[in-house]
């Protein structure tokens, strides 16, 4: 099976429709709880309201902050992204996540695709946990050569085993098993694509019950 290429305007429409996706729930719980404050007959449920209003908010700024880093496109080719930033983006983002941040990454610039890269691939980690655990974050290697190391592990107390998210490997690869992309799995193929235009290996899966997910820079061909 060859890699799926995809045409520039369907995959900027899938990615539209991927965070149109992720904000339509936390928009619209915004508006049910504005809904309740303008019915006077609804006044002993207004506190409720209120908490309802401010916990969307939260999540629609924090889905929206990491869209930005990990989707938009900055305003020149060249620019890198200072990973005090992707940090900042990642804590907004696990405040609402059901699942704890370790951050492990030092303070140096990335140049902008290969930090897209490295936020895309935190959101395939906070899936292997869906109901809470914790995530670790790394970045290790000289300049030029960093490798990216994500591991999780769900909360032993939720019963829930720690996942691949469904599909993700042949998504991440360019190769799905069902032979095409749609916007529920744009986010994994965009990941994928963004390793291949850094030329960076990717490796996923579990161990002893742990999830993994690396990117390494691919070997150079040796000097002849």
């Amino acid at each position: 099976m060859d890699i799926i290429e995809l045409k520039a305007t369907d995959l900027a429409a899938m990615l539209c429709s991927r965070v149109c996706h992720d904000l339509i729930n936390p928009i619209g719980a915004i508006g049910n709880g504005l809904e309740v404050l303008a019915d006077p007959a609804q006044g002993e449920m207004a506190e409720g309201a209120r908490d309802l209003i401010a916990s969307a908010a939260r999540q629609s700024r924090a889905k929206l902050e990491f869209a930005r880093l990990a989707y938009g496109a900055s305003s020149t080719a060249g620019t890198d992204i200072d990973t005090r930033e992707c940090e900042r983006v990642a804590r907004i983002l696990f405040e609402v996540e059901k699942a704890d941040l370790e951050w492990n990454a030092p303070l140096i610039l990335l140049p902008k695709h290969k930090a897209k890269l490295f936020m895309n691939m935190l959101l395939i980690a906070a899936g292997s946990v869906p109901r809470g655990g914790v995530v670790t974050a790394s970045i290790t290697g000289a300049a030029g050569e960093e490798k990216f190391e994500f591991t999780s592990k769900s909360d032993p107390e939720k019963r829930q085993k720690t996942l691949v998210p469904s599909g993700s490997a042949g998504l991440l690869s360019g190769m799905p098993e069902e032979g095409s992309v749609d916007a529920r799995g744009i986010q994994p193929f965009y990941t994928g694509l963004l390793a291949r235009m850094t030329d960076m290996d990717l490796d996923i899966g579990l161990e002893n019950e742990m999830f993994f997910f690396t990117a390494t820079p691919k070997a150079k061909p040796a000097a002849e």
